[in-house]
């Protein structure tokens, strides 16, 4: 009997110096580490805008591909791009970079088991998880949290953390109606698809080990956080006021014939 397939989404912008490895290091852990599951890694290289799909491609890997589009998008749309052209009956995604260690999709995948969930969130603040957080982002994180939990009752303690396993069945009902491109693109998925009706929506421990120099509060770092508060608040009024996601409003939501959702498994 031929087994499942999860399929594992790794977004990458500007890591051309770093993209090689980590696909290399991806598989060589799933390879190891699923025993249930075979896997594909599906990298999405969002814009053309250095080696980055170069460096992508020397991966020999039968069960790595690449794709990408030359403009830069967002991660949110490079997320979308490469679920909709996954296989697998379970959908995950994975931040380039390993800041995340590859190693937690194992223990996302055994959340998913024992809570038969919708959804399986990658938690920075699980009481197991392994973290080394500087505590200024910390504290701006459970600020942003509370706000979402308010805003869209979702009991979760974090939302952001860049990595997620969805139900296939989940993803067949919620991309279609997405329109984040870049910031709020986590919350906007667990928003929506609690909206359907996708309740049984958990956390996992992850294992996260920050760059010191990328995690430093800059100017940049200011300027994103500020952008994602905007989009969150969007998907806010799209889901509460507008009712955009609903069914019934397919009409209103805005196809791109690059994000169409392949239904059937193959």
């Amino acid at each position: 009997m031929p087994k499942k397939l999860l399929s594992v989404i790794v977004p990458a912008y500007k890591q051309q110096a770093t993209i090689y490895k980590d696909l290399e290091n991806i598989d060589k852990v799933l390879l190891e580490g699923l025993s249930d599951y075979d896997h594909e890694i599906i990298c999405v290289v969002d814009g053309d805008l250095d080696a980055t799909f170069k460096e992508a491609k020397k991966v020999k890997s039968p069960r790595v591909s690449v794709v990408g589009y030359e403009q830069n998008k967002g991660k949110g749309y490079a997320v979308r791009f490469g679920m909709v052209r996954a296989n697998g009956e379970l959908v995950s995604f994975l931040d380039a970079g390993m800041d995340i260690s590859p190693a937690s999709i194992m223990m996302l995948m055994s959340h998913m088991q024992w809570y038969n969930a919708d959804i399986i969130v990658g938690s920075k603040r699980h009481p197991v998880s392994r973290v080394n957080y500087p505590l200024l982002r910390h504290i701006l994180s459970i600020g942003y949290h509370f706000g979402v939990k308010v805003l869209f009752g979702l009991s979760l303690r974090d939302t952001q953390s860049g990595i997620k396993i969805f139900r296939r069945q989940v993803l067949e009902k919620v991309l279609p109606r997405l329109l984040v491109k870049k910031y709020a693109i986590d919350i906007e998925m667990l928003a929506v698809a609690k909206s359907l009706g996708f309740k049984r929506i958990y956390e996992a421990p992850i294992e996260v080990t920050f760059d010191k120099r990328t995690s430093k509060i800059s100017k940049r770092v200011l300027r994103t956080m500020l952008r994602m508060l905007l989009d969150t608040l969007a998907v806010f009024y799209r889901l509460k006021i507008q009712r955009y996601y609903k069914d019934g409003n397919e009409r209103k939501w805005k196809f791109d014939p690059e994000l169409q959702f392949r239904v059937n498994i193959g």
